[in-house]
């Protein structure tokens, strides 16, 4: 499930189930999380009952689980509300001047104290010893969660018969790969990767990569560690490294993007693990 910035698996029928019970106003559904990198993050602190006595969005200094020194309590950004409470609370900070409007900064932390606000420790059920929850609120943690799905045993698994994914998908046909002349070196393969319905590899090499629909790679080019998204076209000889591209893209044969990083930051958006984006509908001269 994809929501906002994160991404994971739930169950809400657990989530609800323990909001009624525990006769809550607000529950925030959270996940026990390694302290050194929540600070992104909601921060919560609580009681022995699970009831919420802290939340603070994003802190510098994370407040450590005192069951666990390595892990802070973070909030997963999924909420539960009575009605009441969140139409009441929403009024209120659309008529305070000097909130952000923000759930975790604003609303969430005004009402603790006031009302019933609990913690919902999530728990995977995914059947694997990790929790599985990803914040996907940067391009390198975006970058990282799409990697994860190309594992040879990927935590959140998209062909889990007992946790199927529901979206819509348009009528394409099935990916195709082409030419197996070796000696030439225009060999169509897919290694390792993900390739979406539509797609065509045509006498160029794809390895740790995700393809998204209609996506066509051309003969003798070669895509490492990339994703791209729907329509793009990858010109011959062409060679991509660790590159995200938008819908729409077409890129010329010949050019080489993810080997020279000097290049790549005076044309592209380079994030700080070194991941190049391109966007939508980007143009270039063949």
């Amino acid at each position: 499930m994809l929501c906002g910035d994160h991404i994971y698996k739930m169950d809400y029928s657990e989530l609800l189930e323990f909001h009624v019970t525990m006769g809550a106003d607000v529950t925030v559904s959270t996940i026990e999380f390694p302290r050194a990198s929540a600070s992104n993050l909601g921060v919560l602190e609580i009681d022995d009952n699970q009831r919420i006595i802290g939340f603070e969005e994003k802190p510098e200094c994370p407040r450590a689980l005192p069951s666990n020194p390595s892990l802070a309590l973070a909030s997963m950004g999924i909420y539960v509300f009575n009605t009441k409470v969140l139409v009441k609370a929403m009024m209120e900070d659309a008529a305070a001047p000097d909130s952000s409007h923000d759930f975790g900064r604003n609303i969430i932390p005004n009402l603790i104290g006031d009302k019933r606000v609990y913690a919902f420790n999530f728990k995977d059920l995914n059947r694997k010893e990790a929790i599985y929850w990803r914040d996907v609120g940067t391009l390198d943690a975006y970058f990282d969660a799409n990697m994860d799905l190309i594992s040879i045993d990927p935590q959140f698994n998209l062909y889990d018969k007992e946790w199927p994914i529901r979206t819509y998908v348009r009528s394409y046909p099935p990916a195709k790969t082409v030419f197996a002349l070796e000696q030439e070196g225009r060999v169509g393969v897919g290694i390792n990767s993900i390739i979406s319905q539509g797609s065509i590899i045509s006498g160029g090499r794809v390895k740790n990569s995700i393809l998204s629909p209609e996506v066509r790679i051309n003969s003798y080019s070669q895509v490492d560690d990339c994703i791209l998204m729907n329509g793009i076209d990858v010109g011959r000889y062409a060679k991509l490294r660790r590159v995200i591209i938008d819908k729409n893209v077409h890129i010329p044969p010949r050019m080489e993007i993810g080997y020279n990083p000097a290049e790549d930051r005076r044309r592209f958006t380079v994030t700080d693990s070194g991941v190049i984006v391109i966007p939508r509908d980007t143009t270039f001269c063949d």
